[in-house]
Parts: C-alpha cells; sequence; structure tokens
C-alpha cells in the first residue's frame, strides 16, 4: 500500500525575516554587552606588569646668602690687599636626609599586594609617600591614597577620608608620591591602594606618625 506525501508548505518569509532579525539582535546585544564588561574589567590589564624605580628623594639645596659676596666698608678699603690674598670659599651647606614620619608593610587585600610604604619629609619641608620593593596586581583606575582608615579598617577608605595623591605609576617597584604643602599628615593613617573603578582596596600599609 503506497502512502502520498503532500507537497512540503513553504516557510512565510515574514517568519523567516523575524527569525533573523531575532539573531541580529541578539548578537548585536552580546556584542554591546561584551564591550560594556571588557571596558569595566579590563581583564588584559591583570596579565600586564609595569615597572618603575624611583630614587629616594632629595631635599634641594639652600639657596645662598646674596649678602655674603657683598664686600663691606672694610674690604672695600683693602681691596688692593685682599686681591693678594688666596680667595677664600665658603662650603655649600649639603641638605640633611630624609627623615621617616612612619613606616608599615603592605597587606592583601583584594589582591595580593607586597612591600614597604613610607611617609618620609625631607629637609626643605616637602613631605612624601615612598613605596619600596612594591607589588600588587594590575588594574583599572588605581589610585594611592593616604588614608585616615586604619590598616585593618582599608574597604572603609573612601568613607574615612583620604587624600588622593593620583593614579598608581605603575605595579612593581620603587616610587614616590608628593603630598600637597601645608597638610596635616597626623590625621592620616594608612597609604591604601585603591581601585575607583570598582571602589575596593587591592593592599594597605600603616603609616602611623
Amino acid at each position: 500500500m503506497s502512502t502520498s506525501v503532500g507537497p512540503e508548505t513553504p516557510t512565510d518569509p515574514s517568519t523567516r525575516r523575524s527569525r533573523r532579525g531575532v539573531w541580529v539582535g541578539g548578537g548585536i546585544a552580546l556584542v554591546a554587552v561584551l564591550a560594556v564588561a571588557a571596558y569595566l574589567f579590563q581583564p588584559w590589564t591583570i596579565l600586564t606588569k609595569t615597572t618603575v624605580d624611583e630614587a629616594l628623594p632629595q631635599a634641594s639645596a639652600a639657596p645662598s646668602d646674596p649678602s655674603a659676596n657683598s664686600p663691606s666698608p672694610a674690604s672695600s678699603a683693602s681691596s688692593a690687599t685682599a686681591s693678594e690674598s688666596p680667595a677664600s670659599s665658603t662650603p655649600t651647606p649639603v641638605p640633611a636626609g630624609p627623615k621617616t614620619l612612619g613606616a608599615g608593610s603592605f597587606r592583601s587585600y583584594e589582591h595580593d599586594t607586597s612591600g614597604t610604604a613610607k611617609l618620609i619629609k625631607l629637609a626643605d619641608g616637602r613631605v612624601f609617600v615612598r613605596l619600596e620593593n612594591f607589588s600588587t596586581s594590575n588594574g583599572p583606575d588605581v589610585k594611592v591614597w593616604l588614608s585616615a582608615a586604619k590598616v585593618d579598617k582599608a574597604e572603609t577608605a573612601k568613607d574615612a577620608g583620604y587624600l588622593n595623591l593620583g593614579d598608581l605609576k605603575a605595579n612593581n617597584g620603587n616610587q614616590n608620591y608628593p603630598i600637597p604643602p601645608d597638610t596635616d599628615v597626623s590625621k592620616y593613617k594608612s597609604v591604601v591602594i585603591w581601585c575607583d573603578r570598582f571602589s575596593v582596596a587591592f593592599g594597605a600599609s600603616s603609616v602611623t606618625t
């Protein structure tokens, strides 16, 4: 006994267009989501290592006293005799070395972070945060903060009060961050490596004064 098969019902062109539109729309939405995720997380930075090696800051040389080179009346009267004498030179004073106001070792939070942070004051009055033998993960929008939060409360650094010293220069090495003049550093207790994009601390170190 034979079975007859009727002709296939052709797919409605409008249905095909509708399905194609769904696939295209879904593809565009997926690309948009991936683009936003890439912008926010920047996963490639996790594998990036950057290094700086800055020398310890030095105080500026003290300006010489112009009056020291001005001749006095007595010396003017005896200029002929003085010109025959060997010229005397006054040695330039050497600035004193940096004074460490506080220092501590980094502890890790969201990312492994190591090294030391120092709060140093130069003889000319300038104050710096210095990171030494520093290492952490790379990431987007990472800052160096001088924070009023204690080192074990680094997650609250944004609420505790902080001084933004700028972008992290590199995720490895020795680096210096100048503190604005007339800053009362005694109210700050820690240095926090802060990811502003996600509001998390990478690591923190105590620098109590």
